[in-house]
This record gives C-alpha cells, structure tokens and sequence, in this order.
C-alpha cells in the first residue's frame, strides 16, 4: 500500500514541485486547493477523508504577499493562511487514524530586519509589522492544537528558488534589461532555499520521528543583495547591471503592485536546528544553486 502525502494549497511552484517529486518516490499525493479536480477546501468530510492514514499533510495554502499591502490584501494574506490552518486541525481532530506528520508553511520573515547578526530558532529576534503580525498569528494558529497522534512541524522558510518560479524569475528579468545592480544599499542580507532542499527536508523530518517544534528553512550560507545580484549576472553572462535606488524601487513597485519590503528587508536566517539534527544540505552555495536553475537559460 503506499505512503500518502497530502498537500494542502499544493497548486503554486512550491506545491506543484513536491507532487512531482513525491509522485515519483510512489507515494500517493492528494491536492487540498480551489481546482475542481482537486479535495475543495469547502468540503470538509473529503478533506478528513484524505487525511485518513497519511503519512504526512503539507500546508503551503495562503494568498501571495507579492501584492500591495492595502487593507483588502492585508485581510486576504491573513485569513488565507489562519483558516485553512484552523480548517486542516480540526479536520485531524476528527480523524481516526490521523497523519503522523503536520508540516506547516511559516516565513522567515518573523525574524525581524537584520544586518548585524543571523537570526536562528533559539537566538533569533521576531520582528514587528504587517509581515511579522501574520507570521506569528499563522504560528499562533498551527501550534494552538494540541494532538496527541501528530507531530507538528513549522518551517520557517526563506525565499525559495527553483526552475519553474520563485523570486529569481523577475530578477532574471532585471539582469537581462541591464538592471541587475544592487537594490538600495545591497547590504540587506538575502537568506534563500533552494526548491529541492525543501523536498529533502520534508524526508528528513518524516524519517526523524522526534524532531518537532519550529526549524528555519534556509541554506546555510545567505549572501548579501549585492552578491546576489552579482552571482546572479555572471551566471547569465551578462557583464553590467545598474543598481537601483530606494527611490526608485518604490516607484517601481507601485507600478508593478508589489512592495519593496520583498527586495529591501535584510532577511539573515541561519538553519541551526536542521545543521545540528545532522541534515545536510543539497545546495549550500548560492551559486551552485543558480548553476542548477539558469542552465539553458
């Protein structure tokens, strides 16, 4: 018989790369989202169906925060992410035979704008704001329940690249355009994952049945903007990038409606508690990242 994963809000880049990746191991994966092929979020018995003998439930489901931060949006973001949280506990409550395994989305954006020193799970300072105010009540929310037969994992995940999405497809963008310079000072830190470390993590945290609680998910060697950019033109060959002021990165996410905080918050997360579990990473280095993802650019 095989394993079951279930894959909650699974049909964004995150999601559609683990149904590849799980479907190929041979476990059984079933999609929790709005598609008409997939288990609806509005059915609640199909939901506690589906969880019946997984072995885990991944929750990736909330609305992007690649929009403007108006009141409409703001209340979208959050309700996205408390009520199918609220949504898949209390359909496990209700199951007999529940997932071993409840991994919950979180952000590595709680930790709060730092420049001075990396943020991990036991030293790390959660910061303050719209984005910290929804990653704490998400967290809030996962560990409100308390089961008994499920170990509840949150992966507190830095910006993830990959192939087929991500952050890197706009910048791409930017270094093709002859604007592949630092943003704003360059100095903010850029803490990033790459896609199929996720993948891997997951594994990892199905196999080690007594790791729970909280983990950062984030390579361990973040770079600055300025190497980012950097790393990110000279694997596409492209020799001169103009840098581009605050003023003008504002400028450009209105007109693009999006926010600067994505590109100008200094986001240095350090994996701690993976590293010390004894988990070890696919891609380390930034650039061995980008070789894997721009090949055939």
């Amino acid at each position: 018989m095989k394993e079951k994963i279930i894959i909650a809000g699974g049909t964004g880049f995150i999601g559609n790369y683990l149904r590849e990746r799980f479907n190929a191991l041979g476990f059984e994966v079933k999609i929790i989202s709005r598609h008409p092929d997939h288990v609806k979020w509005t059915d609640t018995t199909a939901i506690i169906k589906a969880l019946e003998n997984a072995a885990i439930l991944v929750n990736l489901a909330g609305k992007s925060v690649d929009c403007r931060y108006n009141d409409q949006n703001k209340k979208e973001i959050l309700d996205s992410r408390i009520n199918t949280t609220i949504a898949l506990g209390d359909a496990i409550l209700k199951c007999k035979n529940p997932p071993k395994l409840w991994i919950n989305s979180s952000t590595a954006t709680i930790y709060r704008h730092a420049e001075d020193r990396p943020m991990t799970e036991s030293a790390g300072e959660i910061g303050s704001g719209f984005s910290v105010n929804i990653a704490t009540s998400w967290e809030k929310a996962f560990f409100g329940f308390k089961l008994n037969h499920t170990r509840q994992v949150a992966l507190r995940m830095a910006i993830v690249v990959g192939k087929d999405g991500g952050v890197l497809k706009p910048l791409k963008r930017l270094v093709q355009f002859g604007l592949g310079g630092r943003q704003g000072t360059g100095r903010q830190m850029f803490s990033w994952i790459h896609v199929e470390d996720i993948f891997e993590i997951i594994l990892f945290l199905k196999k080690h049945t007594i790791l729970e609680g909280v983990f950062n998910v984030s390579a361990p060697n973040p770079v600055n903007n300025y190497t980012l950019m950097k790393s990110l033109r000279n694997n596409m060959k492209v020799k001169f990038g103009a840098p581009a002021p605050v003023w003008l990165l504002r400028i450009g996410a209105v007109i693009i409606r999006t926010e600067t905080e994505l590109i100008l918050k200094s986001r240095w997360v350090v994996p701690e508690r993976l590293l010390a579990c004894g988990y070890i990473f696919k891609f380390e280095q930034l650039d061995h990242a980008l070789n894997d993802i721009l090949e055939g650019h």
